[in-house]
């Protein structure tokens, strides 16, 4: 049985709910990147790299391969890229209105 389509959006914006993950897709976004570079720019646990970047292949975010004995890892589609885009649109769009917001509170706070 097929999954509704606004159920696996739903789940392909919670495999995005993780900071590493975001941060992954974002340093990927320049092309391949070697395992050990992705270490290396993140800072976090190989165990914790290695369970993240395992949730992004599954969900088809990412592939791996192997060059020597490097394991590459690499965007899937320019897609990803774009709803990265996106996403740095919309908290562009949402902050600045938040702030204008708040500036206008302010100044009515001082009418």
């Amino acid at each position: 049985m097929s999954v509704p389509l606004y159920q696996a959006k739903a789940e392909l914006f919670r495999t995005l709910g993780h900071p590493v993950r975001i941060r992954v897709l974002e340093l990927l976004q320049d092309g391949p990147r070697p395992v050990r570079e992705l270490l290396t720019l993140i800072e976090v646990e190989p165990s914790n790299l290695s369970q993240q970047l395992a949730v992004l292949r599954r969900a088809g975010l990412v592939t791996s391969s192997r060059e020597g004995s490097l394991v590459m890892y690499a965007l899937s589609t320019p897609d990803v890229a774009d709803l990265l885009a996106a996403g740095r649109r919309i908290l562009g769009s949402t902050l600045t209105d938040r702030d204008e917001l708040l500036a206008q509170l302010r100044s009515q706070g001082q009418q």
